[in-house]
């Protein structure tokens, strides 16, 4: 058990080790600077005692007016990050053969920035910076991850008032499919009683969303509808799907026959 715990511990402070390198390359490596940025932890949950971090960008169009973004990533428990220097940020990691060093940023063109100011925010706790003071806050839920996001964007609104009249759009990729609608339904309610600061929330964007946890299931049906796999092997490995029942059909996808026929097949 000692073992275990000091593998994960050391797991973790390489992962960590990683994330702020990565950081301190975003914040110093690319001059000028075509974006304003800002890095800071907001707490939150009872007595703060979960430490959220987030990296703001500002658009570098017209932050006055343009939508603002409060942005997570999927897994869950994939930092914020990812999305910063992978998919939608202004930098992004040069492509090029390792040459034993640091690797190097460039500046991405197509970045999200260029229309509106994102929130890489860093949830559910314990992912990337965010950590929690305590062993109770290290607790970890979908509705957890909700409360706290909300609360979140609160306290940032408040900290940062000139963003008040801004559009505001929560959006993620992937697992964030689960919460992002339950984030955004916490707001409207919470709008609607008059909790202040109102949140001038407009929707939500998903790429490649999590919807249900039954999704998986639906990858063969769609690889035999794409002739990713044949009549044959669809019918042997899955020959009465489609009329069994919703929770027969989400068993199906753990079972071993339907394993070992998706292990051989890339989607």
């Amino acid at each position: 058990m000692g073992k275990l715990k000091s593998s994960v511990i050391s797991s973790d402070l390489v992962h960590r080790s990683i994330l702020l390198f990565l950081l301190l390359l975003s914040l110093y490596s690319i001059e000028p600077a075509s974006c304003a940025s800002r890095v800071k932890y907001v707490g939150v949950g009872e007595s703060e005692d979960v430490q959220t971090f987030y990296y703001f960008i500002q658009s570098d169009n017209n932050p006055k007016e343009d939508p603002l973004l409060l942005w997570l990533s999927g897994g869950h428990g994939c930092s914020s990050l990812t999305a910063l220097l992978l998919e939608i940020g202004p930098l992004a990691l040069k492509q090029e053969e390792y040459n034993g060093g640091a690797p190097n940023l460039i500046v991405r063109n197509q970045s999200w920035n260029k229309v509106s100011s994102i929130i890489y925010v860093d949830l559910p706790v314990l992912t990337g910076f965010s950590y929690a003071r305590t062993e109770l806050a290290a607790q970890r839920s979908d509705k957890l991850l909700a409360d706290q996001a909300h609360e979140f964007l609160r306290k940032w609104l408040i900290d940062h008032p000139k963003f008040l009249s801004n559009e505001v759009y929560i959006a993620g990729a992937s697992y964030s499919g689960i919460p992002v609608p339950v984030i955004v339904q916490e707001i409207a309610q919470a709008n609607e009683e008059g909790i202040q600061p109102t949140i001038n929330l407009q929707g939500y964007l998903l790429g490649n969303p999590l919807t249900t946890r039954r999704e998986p299931n639906y990858r063969i049906p769609f690889a035999y509808g794409m002739a990713l796999i044949s009549e044959e092997l669809y019918e042997n490995g899955i020959p009465s799907f489609g009329k069994n029942s919703a929770r027969e059909r989400a068993s199906l996808f753990g079972s071993v026959r339907a394993f070992d026929l998706m292990s051989s097949v890339r989607l």
